[in-house]
């Protein structure tokens, strides 16, 4: 590639990048109005922008103005972006007073993964019964029922988190419970996907090769966490906080890039970095730097994944799925973080909140569902039923909020949190 051509691609990619974060300012002013979470607004922007984009400009023209070249680097801003952004999150939960106590957030994890892990197994088994042939396809019965309990279990991290920014509950009881239960379960749906995909290919060696990549990545996070206590680094974040952040963030980085080059998410990657830094007050201002940077480009994951995932569109709906799908989720997400937060001591208006928020999906499940469709594990109107599914409970989360803070009253505990 010559200079004339590196500079053509990036005038291009720079001007595909403003556009996108456009469409995510749009969304945003558009939620705003609604009185719903930004990220909300983000989210659909992406979903309407790439069909919409297509039916305007036709598939050629849509082509040519995002070749797949300027779409792999706007992939790797988001990237970027997001990994920034969940590094700064983890380690605010890793200081000691974000921190969830632990035998609630075990509740909380065992309420939303058990129930919904179930209720996708029972969805598949009602596509099973109610369904012809050309709804449930032709994947092995063991994949399909693994694929239908990870879609209605999955939490989506990034979109929890915003919503939980964008409310300022990041360090409420049900934020702390929400968010930490969300990453475990998230961690152990990608630990099922590779396993699903495993089963599907006729290479089931898929969770094994997960669980090497998360004990190295644990092993690796620990060897950080050595590191960024010693002196050295100690006195680099004290005397030269810019450079320090430069390098956390590449380290980063490469950590959350190389644990999605061996088959699990870049978020996993963020989320143990995040917990390897030390909690002082020194590391929290150079991570606070990092963190504003990837805030900046999370916008960037949300339209830019909606743009690729649904720019070539999605086909037709089939309502009874879609009821039945949205039913399953509810019941086994929602109802099933409820009671795991009851039976781990919060009052009832905690417990309801982090129902709510554990039912949040956004574009993780979207991610999780494109694996599924693109492996031949979902077929169109299943895929298309379960992204109907994702977008509902995500944008009710909102409005379920602000329902519950007007309408359920506070409890003793809660207002002696509230004036601590």
């Amino acid at each position: 590639m010559n200079v004339a051509d590196f500079l053509l691609r990036g005038t291009h990619a720079a001007a595909a990048l403003t556009v996108v974060l456009a469409v995510g300012r749009l969304g945003r002013a558009a939620a705003r109005r609604l009185r719903q979470p930004e990220v909300i607004g983000e989210i659909v922007a992406g979903l309407v922008a790439g069909p919409a984009a297509v039916a305007v400009l036709g598939a050629r023209t849509f082509a040519v103005m995002l070749p797949g070249r300027v779409v792999d680097l706007l992939k790797l801003c988001a990237e970027v972006g997001l990994v920034l952004f969940l590094l700064g999150l983890a380690h605010r939960f890793h200081q000691g007073e974000q921190r969830p106590p632990r035998r609630a957030a075990y509740w909380v994890v065992a309420g939303g993964l058990a129930p919904a892990l179930l209720s996708g197994v029972a969805f598949a088994g009602w596509i099973l019964l109610a369904e012809d042939h050309d709804v449930r396809g032709n994947a092995p019965l063991p994949a399909f029922l693994l694929m239908c309990g990870v879609a209605l279990s999955i939490t989506a991290v990034p979109v929890l988190a915003r919503i939980l920014a964008d409310r300022g509950a990041t360090d409420t009881s049900e934020g702390r419970l929400s968010m930490t239960a969300a990453v475990v379960i998230d961690t152990v749906g990608w630990l099922l996907l590779s396993a699903t995909v495993g089963l599907a290919s006729g290479r089931p060696h898929g969770l094994l090769q997960a669980i090497a990549v998360l004990t190295c990545g644990v092993l690796v996070a620990s060897a950080v966490r050595y590191a960024l206590r010693g002196q050295a680094a100690t006195a680099l974040c004290r005397s030269a906080p810019a450079i320090t952040a430069v390098f956390l963030a590449v380290l980063a980085l490469a950590v959350a890039l190389g644990v999605e080059h061996l088959g699990l998410t870049a978020i996993l990657g963020a989320v143990l970095i995040g917990l390897a830094v030390p909690a002082d007050d020194s590391w929290a201002r150079v991570v606070a730097s990092v963190t504003r940077v990837g805030r900046a480009l999370v916008p960037v994951f949300f339209v830019v994944t909606g743009l690729t995932v649904f720019a070539a569109g999605i086909g037709t709906l089939s309502w009874s799925l879609i009821v039945v799908a949205t039913v399953f989720a509810v019941v086994g997400k929602g109802a099933g973080s409820y009671l795991g937060a009851r039976m781990a001591g919060e009052d009832s208006r905690t417990a309801a909140k982090v129902g709510v928020l554990m039912n949040t999906r956004g574009l993780t499940e979207l991610i999780v569902l494109k694996v599924g469709h693109d492996t031949g594990i979902l077929t169109p109107p299943v895929f298309v039923a379960l992204v109907v599914m994702a977008v509902a409970t995500t944008s009710v989360t909102g409005p379920l909020l602000l329902v519950l803070d007007r309408c359920v009253p506070r409890t003793a505990a809660d207002t002696e949190g509230t004036a601590g």
